[in-house]
């Protein structure tokens, strides 16, 4: 078929692999924040996208495959905005505990309330869990590496680090669902963070 000036039709670009994935995650991070988890089906991440449901199957498998790769891209994402927050901070407990908090609280609210609903859905198999298992893992070594300094030569233990987690999970949600304003959110994040490390045995 040729152009009404007479020059042939150009064909259709195919998307790459890397770029077709991107477009899959982007819809259905689109349909996570508009209609909740609830509505993440590979058949219908294909339909949004506008290509057939074995190109989705293709790429993630399941659609346990599509969450974990959700929550993979938040968790590096989270990782990279954080560490580059930690380095760039004074070396002093209120500044690390301060880039912690508010990295932490960015992130979430970056992606609305989609994150919350994509960790809650990975309880869903053990597959899952142990993704979120994972992630956990490393933000408590993150958080032991950056603050055990502080702790005058005493290590956090580990219930310090699930209380700096718990707050940290609950206080981000409350802030992405409007309930708490951000900063009050980071402030209270931070203050829980160097608590913890002051019963550690910190200043």
């Amino acid at each position: 078929m040729s152009s009404t000036d007479g020059s042939p039709a150009a064909p259709r670009q195919r998307l790459s692999r890397d770029a077709r994935q991107r477009q899959l995650i982007d819809t259905a991070w689109r349909l996570v924040r508009e209609e909740g988890t609830e509505a993440l089906t590979l058949g219908r991440v294909a339909g949004e996208a506008g290509v057939t449901k074995p190109v989705v199957y293709d790429h993630f498998g399941t659609r346990a495959g599509l969450l974990a790769s959700l929550y993979r891209e938040y968790d590096s994402r989270q990782k990279t905005i954080m560490d580059a927050a930690i380095e760039a901070t004074p070396a002093t407990l209120a500044g690390k505990a301060g880039a912690i908090a508010a990295t932490y609280v960015d992130c979430v609210l970056g992606m609305g309330l989609e994150i919350p609903g994509v960790s809650a859905a990975l309880a869903g198999s053990p597959e899952l869990q142990k993704i979120k298992r994972d992630y956990v893992a490393g933000f408590m070594a993150k958080c032991r590496r950056v603050l055990d300094p502080f702790a005058a030569g005493q290590a956090i233990p580990a219930a310090g680090l699930w209380t700096v987690l718990g707050a940290a999970e609950a206080l981000s949600a409350a802030a992405a669902a409007g309930e708490i304003a951000a900063d009050d959110a980071k402030a209270e994040l931070r203050d829980a963070i160097i608590a913890v490390v002051g019963r550690s045995g910190g200043a």
